[in-house]
């Protein structure tokens, strides 16, 4: 039941909000939901402070620091790449990396010009980060705010995931075998 999109590139949606607002638990339950529907789910996490995913004394460790410019890790149930680059990857440089996925959903990247979806706890900060954007498509928020965009409650999992179809996948006669 998987959704083709006739070759077309994936659809990017950010995930964008202020640290602590939510993020990486709203992807933890919007994956599933999305995967549910026959979605095949990418996902991409933007940290300007740079990470380790290669950990000291493993072998893709020792080859990365041993001066390789890339090194795939393969086996039987994952493949996880570290590369070198020169700058920080815009989302379209990133594309490549993700073939066989309908919809690509970022954690960060609130600058670029992609659809975006923000989660505001006003807890954690006073007014939306991305109000006058006028890529942000939906809010998810407990605040009910003045925004000319749907607002889903956090729980409200279910509702954004049928939002996102109809949004990027239904309006545009692409959906098959789902509905």
């Amino acid at each position: 039941m998987h959704m083709h999109r006739d070759g077309a590139e994936p659809q990017i949606v950010s995930i964008v909000g202020s640290s602590g607002a939510g993020k990486t638990t709203l992807l933890e339950r919007l994956i599933p939901e999305l995967n549910k529907r026959g979605l095949r789910v990418g996902t991409v996490k933007h940290d300007v402070h740079g990470f380790e995913m290669d950990k000291p004394g493993k072998d893709s460790y020792r080859h990365k620091h041993a001066g390789a410019a890339m090194t795939i890790l393969s086996s039987p149930v994952g493949i996880g790449l570290v590369m070198d680059t020169d700058h920080d990857f815009a989302l379209n440089e990133l594309l490549p990396f993700f073939s066989g996925v309908d919809i690509i959903l970022t954690e960060g990247y609130k600058r670029e010009n992609y659809p975006k979806i923000e989660v505001f706890r006003k807890e954690v900060h006073p007014e939306p980060l991305c109000a006058g954007d006028k890529n942000l498509i939906a809010l998810v928020s407990d605040t009910p705010l003045d925004l000319p965009i749907p607002r889903f409650l956090p729980k409200d999992i279910k509702g954004l995931a049928d939002f996102l179809i109809q949004q990027f996948f239904h309006t545009q006669g692409r959906i098959q075998g789902y509905y």
